[in-house]
């Protein structure tokens, strides 16, 4: 978690919250309690705004400070309830700072309000005066319940005052999350580094000119690349790649699609929100990563009812031995679904690799 810089929270459970695949894809099956302990009792990581919500390293809470500056507050509009309401805004930290830790079903609605946001996913208004007081950094997340609602304490006393009180200039603070987003990349362009926490494109290029001239990136050309590239001062060219790896919709490995499509020729749409007839893929698409190319792609369901692992389609990218491919990834499928204490694995019908898949799946 401290390679990567950044794990990426979403809680989409048709097969289980992506942060949790986020770690799997790179150890294999582990005790997930221990990814809630390591974040929610230890305190080495905390929630924040960085990439997008998600994990982060504590000590990188200062440096996210322009993040929680420059918050825009969910549901858009939402600003104009916090004025309006200023009061309540008040008393919802004045009842955190007297009573501890509080979810947002433990908070009234304002007076005269229905607690209802209509469709909107904050759902409540308390929780969204919750989570505009965590964005802009008033309020911090203490913990998870079981149902993974956000409990909430004052920021001072989830951060420690070595973390929350520091203070750095902003570009040292631009400076600090390049260095961090090149570590993590190896190598990168410009765009890529600069989105890894969500920086403005000008930003990102000052500080890693800053950067270059200073010695702690180094400018490079990569064939086939049109952009210069950067390449962190530690990085090394291992002497071979031996990977597999199911990635959720989520992992920093394909989440910047220019990148995914630039290093893999993988082209990578999330379809959740698309309505299903005009889905390519499917609903949940993970790319299935083997040593150094992304070389299929599944649509994975969670069945805990029948205590099965779904494959709904199996699609191969052009140019693969789909025996070899199907193998690996029937491996990899085995691995999860006893990950997930899930007892057999059904694969579907749709995609050119679904058979070589069901039968690599059989053989196990």
């Amino acid at each position: 978690m401290r390679q990567l810089g950044v794990v990426q929270i979403d809680f989409v459970n048709v097969l289980i919250p992506a942060h949790y695949v986020t770690a799997f894809s790179r150890l294999g099956p582990y005790d997930r309690a221990m990814f809630d302990r390591l974040v929610y009792e230890h305190r080495e990581f905390i929630e924040q705004w960085a990439h997008e919500a998600a994990i982060v390293p504590v000590e990188l809470w200062p440096l996210l400070r322009h993040r929680r500056a420059t918050h825009r507050v969910r549901p858009w509009g939402f600003e104009t309830f916090l004025e309006t309401y200023a009061a309540y805004s008040d008393l919802v930290i004045d009842k955190v700072r007297a009573g501890g830790p509080i979810s947002a079903d433990e908070l009234p609605a304002p007076d005269g309000h229905d607690r209802r946001l209509g469709r909107e996913w904050m759902s409540t208004i308390p929780r969204a005066v919750l989570e505009a007081h965590f964005g802009r950094g008033t309020l911090a997340v203490a913990a998870r319940r079981q149902n993974m609602a956000r409990v909430f304490d004052l920021a001072e006393r989830v951060v420690s005052e070595e973390h929350h009180a520091r203070q750095l200039e902003h570009a040292d603070e631009q400076r600090e999350l390049i260095r961090l987003a090149a570590r993590a990349h190896g190598i990168g362009t410009a765009a890529d580094l600069g989105d890894y926490y969500r920086l403005n494109i000008n930003d990102a290029r000052r500080r890693i000119a800053e950067l270059v001239d200073s010695g702690d990136l180094r400018e490079v050309q990569v064939d086939g690349w049109r952009q210069p590239a950067y390449l962190a001062p530690d990085a090394r060219l291992p002497k071979g790649i031996t990977a597999a790896a199911l990635l959720s919709p989520f992992d920093p490995v394909v989440w910047f699609r220019p990148r995914a499509e630039r290093l893999f020729d993988f082209e990578y749409r999330i379809e959740i929100y698309t309505p299903k007839e005009k889905r390519r893929w499917g609903y949940y698409v993970l790319p299935f990563l083997l040593n150094d190319r992304l070389v299929a792609r599944v649509d994975l369901k969670a069945d805990r009812t029948s205590n099965r692992l779904l494959v709904l389609s199996a699609h191969p990218e052009p140019h693969i031995d789909e025996d070899e491919v199907a193998v690996a990834l029937a491996a990899e499928l085995e691995q999860m679904a006893r990950w997930l204490g899930l007892g057999s694995i059904r694969v579907g019908r749709i995609g050119k690799l679904s058979g070589a898949l069901r039968s690599a799946v059989n053989a196990h």
